[in-house]
């Protein structure tokens, strides 16, 4: 069937009358070395607050030599899957410290954090079998649900009370899903109630830990920590492109759980494995993560500064202690508006529409980063401040 590029062109012109459509923005270069918090696109250089790299890791001269040491061994890319001839010593050593470090018996690398969610979900949930999921989940949850087969149903956003009550009525679940630090909430799942839901259900529970690992918890081991139920979820999911800095994904669990995902995770078979290079950057992240703790005292600490800078100044923030600060706007042409004044006054920060999250609930998604000064974390409150004011009183 041939392209019908005029309904193409309807549509997108739909999307453009909604503020809906999605651009992207050119980054030219990082022009302060070894602080990824500043850009330059175009001919301006922008302060970002809206990148996942919590811990500042991305460009850690540790990082970086690791990644260019393998290179040197092992040339860039792996050459096949991991069942073929792509799983390196530098792959399996990541694989054995990421089960250290999240209590597990094993973990499977994956490619993106995507293809681990729909990997997973899809070895274990069977054609039409029900999938509970937070009303909030990531995408890529969702799509694996569907993609499965599975009797997909949502209960409202972390909401333990509500899932039981649709678990009730519509027969036992295979698998409860929910993400550990919602993306664009920057909210923690109540997993105490999940897992014990879970458990009396005789339901498996999976947390996708993305935004969680490395930032939340005593010891930076994320929302399972955080909340003591390390013991109660047997399938976690985490990615190592946020607060590591790299880039893919794994899931950790028990033996039994990985080896089945071996042989049954069709996002883990069929595709090529990581460079290796990547994998001893992640080893390396990882371990800065655990030996340099006050990054993540840092960023935590700077969130605390501007929620209250934000307080004083009647930003309506939502409530997360999260290195994700929403400012929910609303409408999408306004969220559109802000973004673009904070960028003439030096701030990146994306605006966030439908369909990523809720109808009217378009915002601002502030993040922070422990490279973040201090001064531009005021500067940033200040200039939000003053927009909002601006913006409310016309």
């Amino acid at each position: 069937m041939p392209i019908d590029a005029q309904r193409l062109a309807r549509e997108l012109s739909e999307l453009e009358t909604r503020h809906a459509r999605r651009r992207r923005r050119v980054v030219e270069a990082f022009p302060e070395p070894g602080d990824p918090t500043a850009v330059r696109i175009g001919e301006r250089v922008l302060r970002n607050f809206c990148s996942n790299d919590y811990l500042a890791l991305s460009q850690h001269p540790a990082v970086v030599r690791a990644a260019s040491d393998c290179m040197a061994q092992f040339g860039f890319g792996a050459g096949a899957s991991h069942l073929v001839s792509g799983h390196t010593r530098e792959h399996h050593a990541l694989e054995e410290e990421l089960a250290a470090f999240t209590g597990r018996q094993r973990a499977l690398l994956f490619s993106t954090g995507y293809m681990a969610n729909l990997g997973v979900v899809g070895a274990l949930a069977e054609q039409g079998q029900l999938l509970l999921a937070d009303r909030l989940n990531h995408a890529s949850l969702l799509d694996a649900a569907r993609l499965c087969g599975a009797r997909l149903r949502r209960y409202a956003h972390a909401d333990a009370a509500s899932a039981a009550q649709m678990l009730a009525t519509a027969g036992s679940a295979a698998l409860i899903v929910t993400d550990g630090v919602f993306s664009m909430d920057g909210d923690l799942a109540p997993l105490p109630q999940l897992a014990q839901l879970a458990q009396t259900s005789a339901a498996a529970l999976l947390v996708d830990d993305a935004h969680g690992l490395g930032v939340i918890g005593a010891t930076g081991r994320g929302t399972l920590e955080a909340t003591a139920t390390t013991r109660q979820v047997p399938i976690l999911v985490g990615t190592l492109g946020k607060a590591l800095g790299t880039f893919g994904a794994f899931v950790a669990g028990d033996s039994a759980l990985i080896e089945y995902l071996i042989q049954r995770a069709r996002t883990y078979i069929y595709t090529t494995a990581l460079p290796p290079a990547v994998a001893a950057a992640s080893r390396a992240a990882l371990r800065l993560s655990q030996q340099e703790s006050w990054r993540r005292e840092r960023v935590l600490a700077l969130v605390r500064r501007f929620r209250e800078a934000g307080a004083a100044l009647g930003l309506p923030l939502a409530a997360s202690t999260t290195p994700i600060q929403p400012l929910i706007v609303g409408d999408s042409a306004r969220a559109l508006s802000l973004s673009e004044a904070l960028a003439a006054a030096g701030f990146w920060v994306a605006p966030i529409r439908p369909p990523t999250v809720p109808r009217g609930s378009a915002r601002l998604r502030i993040t922070l980063s422990a490279a973040h000064r201090e001064a531009d974390v005021d500067a940033l409150a200040e200039s939000l401040g003053r927009l909002w004011r601006e913006r409310s009183a016309a």
